[in-house]
Formats: structure tokens, C-alpha cells, sequence
């Protein structure tokens, strides 16, 4: 099969019979063999029957349901598991993505032997000041810290490689940073191509201005498990032990000195207790103990099982 076509969404109803119809027509002019996997994500109007009714006259319709909303995330993630294309494309469903877009991302993908051909939106029809110019600095950020040099990570409109697909996993709210994965997971050829943006047609956004807060924490999440998510020893443990030992030290350091006046000066000392010093090392000794603790919990908790699932599926079609 030649593509796999990922829709994840939320409360879609009116756009769905339309998305699929201009979905169907390019797929049918390139002679492309595809699927839509269509990933409801507990939506609560009428998405769920839509999909059921396209299944029932077109079989390259399938079809996951959730039992609440878990996510974008998840919702990818569950699709990526089923998808038989060479290609996967991504895309959300509100029609501000064309699939008109999809040769282009596909003739890219493969003519390029990409991993990821990301979507770069052109005159997007949002709001500037709520949504354009925090999505430019969170972009800027996300390149800076991520080292992947894509102009839009929050573009929904990507082609992969199947084999990226089953080798990433997505949680949280990691789906804005699916090349990032990539990236860490071994897959370094990412390319972005521009694409066409337009106002959303039916129904209101999901997602509100928390999610740029959310974007940059996740960021940094990512940048350290990107770094010492399998050797959490590695950075617990490092600074667990320069704490210690500095506590160590200035704790001897002080004992000594109380000695050396004692025994040396014949001079009277007060008590180690009385010196501030002394909780000050006692502190630092007593977390950096605590760190390396977290360190070595975090090695067992990293080799223990980590096949996590995230989200709940209370139905399917034509899903073999």
C-alpha cells in the first residue's frame, strides 16, 4: 500500500464526509493504493457515526474510537500501530490542512529518501497576536534547544516514513515533537516543504493558549530525556555526588579545624553544632544522598517494562 492517511479528532462532524471526499479525489488521480485511519478522540457530537457511515460504502475507511479524550498523542500513536502504507501522512481534520498537499509531501518523501517531510504553513489564517506571533517564538525556541531546524513543529501536515512510525513513542503532548523523536531515535534526514493554510470552515479550535505553556515544558522534558532519559544515573548521580562531597569535605574541613585549635593552638572552640557552616555541609550531604537515590531509582525504573498504554479504545473498523 502506498499510503496511510492519519486523521486524529475531536468533535469534526461537519468536515469529515468532505475531508474524505477530497482525500479519495487525490489519492484516485495519483492511482495511490491508501487508507484514512480516522482516530475519534471521545468526541461527543455525531464524528463517530460519520466515520461509521463512510466505512460502510468506501473500505479504505477505518476507524479507532476512543473512550474519552485522551489526546492527540495517543490518538497517533494508537493509528501508527495499524497503519500499512509505505508513506504515513498526518493531518488534521478541520480542512485547514489540504489534502491536496498530499503528492507533494509524498513525491518529496520519497524522491529525497526522507525520513519526515514537515509541513511549513504560508499565510496562516489565525490570530496574530493570540496564535502567530507565540507560535514564531515557541518555534524559535524549539529549534534552538531541539537542534531539528523546522520553521513549523506544530504543523499537522507531515509525511513519514512507515519505519519512523512504529519507532518513536508519543505521550503527553509529544506529538509537536514527532521530528525531535525522530531525531533522537536515529533519523536525521527531516525536510520541510511549505504548504497552504486556510481558516478553519466548520466548528471552533481544540486548543487554547495553554498549549504553548504546555509546548515549552514539554520542551524541556524532552531536551532531558533526550539526554539523560536512559542514563538518569548520568545526571542524578553526577550532581548527587559533587554534593556529597562537597558537604563531605567542608563537614572534615571544620572537624579538623576544631582539632587544630584544640590540640595545636591550645585555644578553646566552640561547638561544630554552633557553627552555621556545619548545617549548610549537612544539607548538601544529605541531598546530594537523596539525588543519587533518585538516580539509581530512575536506572530500575528505565530498565523495567516500558510498554505504556496510554489510552483506552472502545471500538474499530476494518481494522485487521
Amino acid at each position: 500500500m502506498d499510503l496511510s492517511i492519519v486523521v486524529p479528532l475531536l468533535n469534526e462532524q461537519d468536515s469529515l464526509e468532505e475531508l474524505f471526499t477530497r482525500i479519495k479525489t487525490v489519492c484516485h488521480e495519483k492511482s495511490y493504493s491508501f487508507e484514512v485511519i480516522f482516530i475519534d478522540d471521545g468526541s461527543t457530537d455525531d464524528s463517530w457515526e460519520i466515520i461509521e457511515y463512510l466505512s460502510k460504502f468506501h473500505s479504505e475507511v477505518k476507524g479507532i474510537k476512543f473512550r474519552k479524550n485522551f489526546g492527540k498523542s495517543p490518538a497517533l500513536s494508537a493509528a501508527f500501530k495499524e497503519v500499512k502504507g509505505d508513506v504515513v501522512i498526518t493531518m488534521d481534520a478541520d480542512l485547514q490542512d489540504f489534502p491536496e498537499e498530499i503528492p507533494a509531501l509524498y513525491n518529496t518523501l520519497v524522491n529525497k529518501k526522507a525520513d519526515i517531510v514537515s509541513g511549513w504553513k504560508q499565510n496562516r489564517q489565525d490570530n496574530k497576536l493570540t496564535k502567530n506571533l507565540p507560535s514564531k517564538l515557541f518555534n524559535a525556541v524549539a529549534r534552538k534547544t531541539s537542534g531539528v531546524q523546522l520553521n513549523d513543529f506544530n504543523c499537522g501536515l507531515k509525511a513519514y516514513r512507515r519505519e519512523v512510525t512504529q519507532n518513536i513513542e508519543l505521550y503527553g503532548d509529544m506529538h509537536r515533537y514527532i521530528p525531535v523523536l525522530a531525531k533522537n531515535a536515529g533519523y536525521h534526514k527531516i525536510l520541510e516543504k511549505q504548504v497552504r493554510h486556510q481558516a478553519r470552515k466548520y466548528g471552533v479550535s481544540k486548543f487554547g493558549p495553554s498549549r504553548f505553556i504546555n509546548g515549552f515544558l514539554d520542551l524541556i522534558t524532552l531536551y532531558f530525556t533526550s539526554k539523560f532519559g536512559n542514563r538518569p544515573m548520568h545526571i542524578f548521580g553526577l550532581i548527587g555526588t559533587i554534593m556529597f562531597g562537597l558537604g563531605f569535605v567542608a563537614t572534615f574541613y571544620l572537624g579538623i579545624d576544631k582539632l587544630f585549635k584544640i590540640f595545636i593552638l591550645d585555644k578553646p572552640a566552640r561547638l561544630i553544632t554552633d557553627n552555621p557552616y556545619f548545617y549548610i555541609s549537612l544539607t548538601a550531604m544529605v541531598m546530594g544522598t537523596q539525588l543519587f537515590l533518585a538516580g539509581f531509582l530512575g536506572e530500575l525504573i528505565v530498565r523495567s517494562n516500558r510498554d505504556r498504554k496510554i489510552y483506552s479504545i472502545q471500538k474499530v473498523l476494518n481494522l485487521d
